[in-house]
């Protein structure tokens, strides 16, 4: 007889009140840079997005510093941001750059400037609770394929999650069995890797079977599997090298996933892809980038609603076959505390391969009992 002793309880502390130190995608730079001034909720708070006139782009706190006007409603003025309150004006360094009625600028007219990067075509502010620049040695990579006319364009998305932590996004890294229960897709091998401040997914998946089908009844290419390497550097912004073995070539691209918290209980994902223009493609490649961004949106429409319904967990029930959540959790805690406070086994290197022979023959079966059952309903084989 079950008691009460005998059930265990779902724990969850209060989600945090400080947002991860780290580096933050806000979006692509061709997105900002319209002349226009840009209202961007992030950590809590509203910023300003502009681009001056050299094609910067600077982040400011959105409230004026005079007598609080909203920033982001202004206009843009030559390279500074106008308040259209009274018109004051302010740099991208905080400081205030002019007022048009009056005689001098007070001495401490400065405002919050967010450190910003622009990097293969996408804009990044840095965020920390403590106010220290970013380290030289916490980057993210380039891109090559970004910048190369030998890779398509970004082909991007962004949807704003509400009623749940980017701490549900992160836990996807070690999560094996969602792939093939969310993502149409079953790992055939699965390994995790983390030091310093990377997270490191390496995947090799094969399509299913009763998906694949269908699409290869009608004619058009299909996908047999994948081999992913996927990177966060640092809490919010993963590279993903992406080829799709397609059954008439494979198709290597390059999946970014990036996040920005809004509130501790919203935020902003974003994920955009970009494909190498193979050969065997001929001038269709957009249109492979277009196909494959929008099969993956699918996958993250199936994250969200499922997002926006589970239980925070802090105390997950695993089995053997689970990854290393605890410790992805560790890994993940170094950005959410001081920097004197980050401790060696948070970034020490962590290996962890998961054995997939037998979630690959359970899924093997359901794949073929799917099929089986699709067959009797066509009239294809008999019940």
């Amino acid at each position: 007889m079950t008691t009460f002793d005998d059930i265990r309880d779902i724990e969850a502390e209060a989600l945090p009140t400080r947002f991860a130190r780290g580096w933050h995608c806000l979006g692509l730079e061709r997105d900002f840079a319209d002349g226009e001034p840009h209202t961007v909720h992030a950590f809590g708070q509203k910023l300003v997005v502009w681009a001056a006139s050299d094609g910067t782009l600077n982040v400011l706190d959105a409230y004026c510093r005079h007598m609080g006007g909203d920033l982001s409603r202004g206009s843009v003025v030559g390279d500074a941001i106008a308040c259209p309150f009274h018109a004051w004006r302010w740099g991208g360094d905080g400081r205030c750059a002019g007022i048009p009625y009056a005689r001098r600028v007070p001495l401490r007219a400065r405002t919050a400037a967010w450190p910003t990067a622009q990097q293969d075509g996408m804009l990044f502010v840095w965020n920390d609770p403590e106010g220290n620049p970013p380290p030289d040695d916490v980057t993210v990579p380039r891109i090559p394929g970004a910048t190369s006319d030998e890779w398509t364009d970004w082909y991007w998305f962004s949807t704003t999650i509400e009623g749940a932590n980017c701490r549900e996004i992160v836990d996807n890294v070690v999560d094996m069995a969602h792939f093939f229960y969310v993502h149409y897709s079953f790992p055939t091998y699965f390994k995790n890797i983390f030091e310093e401040h990377t997270a490191t997914q390496i995947m090799h998946g094969v399509a299913r079977e009763d998906v694949r089908r269908p699409q290869a009844d009608s004619g058009a290419p299909t996908v047999l599997g994948n081999t992913s390497v996927a990177t966060y550097h640092g809490p919010s912004f993963m590279i993903d090298e992406l080829t799709y073995h397609y059954s008439d070539g494979d198709v290597n691209s390059v999946l970014v996933t990036c996040h920005y918290p809004v509130s501790p209980d919203s935020f902003v994902l974003q994920y955009g892809v970009v494909v190498e223009k193979a050969a065997h493609l001929g001038d269709s490649a957009p249109q492979v980038a277009a196909k494959m961004g929008d099969f993956i949106r699918i996958g993250f429409e199936q994250d969200v609603e499922i997002w926006r319904h589970k239980a925070r967990i802090d105390n997950p029930l695993l089995c053997e076959e689970d990854g290393p959540v605890y410790q992805l959790r560790r890994w993940y805690e170094q950005f959410y505390v001081d920097a004197a406070e980050v401790r060696p086994e948070m970034t020490e290197r962590f290996e962890f391969e998961i054995d997939t022979t037998r979630p690959n023959e359970a899924w093997r079966a359901e794949i073929e009992a799917n099929v089986a059952r699709r067959q009797v309903a066509a009239g294809e084989r008999p019940a």
